[in-house]
């Protein structure tokens, strides 16, 4: 095994060895990219990485051809690419691409938001639940945990239109969501101040004024967008 395989065999180890249950004995390509997809929105893979077979196979327990198939399913996803005789590694995004991610995100989430016209009820919950986690990772100051936090809360957003094929949609451009964030030298100023607009939004939507958190969404949007783009121009 090559240093850069024992490097990243030591860090995946730990990290990756609890999933290695999820896969169970009926583990598909399908269910590996899901874990790996997962541990990418949880910030667990960093940009420009390089994603060792040896070490991934190992933690998991899974057959090469498996997880090259994973991999082939996530770079089709935009979150892996493969670099001829180098192997494969975390896409590092441009600043084209993180306007594109929030055109669409526009779209989609505001779309979603703005058809809801009473109050949601226990459809709320997961909403609920992300600010909840958002909150207690802020007591505990950790944030890349109130970044995950945060995507799962506009993830659970999305669950209110009700369609596994928009879940899936948002659930990728979440995840290259994640590799984005990785430009904030410092998370703690960015994801902070979001948390509280987070609860205000959720707020806003067990009154089922869809309309109002739609506004407060698209702001919302805007100012994170402009946030992301200004770092990226000025690490490149």
């Amino acid at each position: 095994m090559s240093t850069d395989a024992e490097s990243m065999g030591s860090i995946l180890s730990t990290g990756l060895e609890a999933d290695r249950l999820l896969l169970g004995r009926t583990s598909t390509a399908e269910r590996l990219a899901d874990i790996l997809r997962a541990r990418i929105t949880e910030g667990f893979f960093e940009p420009g990485s390089r994603l060792s077979e040896e070490a991934i196979g190992g933690a998991l327990g899974v057959s090469r051809n498996t997880l090259r198939e994973a991999f082939r399913l996530l770079t089709h996803e935009k979150l892996l690419v493969h670099e001829l005789n180098r192997g494969v590694f975390v896409r590092r995004l441009s600043v084209e691409d993180v306007t594109d991610l929030y055109k669409v995100r526009k779209l989609v989430q505001c779309a979603v938001l703005r058809e809801i016209t009473a109050p949601p009820g226990e459809k709320l919950n997961a909403v609920e639940a992300a600010v909840v986690d958002g909150e207690a990772a802020r007591e505990r100051q950790a944030w890349r945990e109130l970044g995950t936090a945060n995507i799962h809360f506009h993830q659970a957003l999305i669950t209110l239109a009700g369609s596994p094929r928009v879940d899936e949609l948002v659930r990728g451009l979440l995840a290259e969501l994640r590799l984005v964030f990785h430009v904030m030298a410092d998370p703690q100023p960015f994801h902070e101040p979001y948390l509280e607009r987070n609860r205000e939004i959720l707020e806003t939507l067990k009154t089922g004024d869809g309309q109002a958190a739609e506004r407060l969404l698209a702001a919302y949007l805007d100012d994170a967008e402009k946030q992301l783009v200004d770092a990226y121009r000025k690490v490149m």
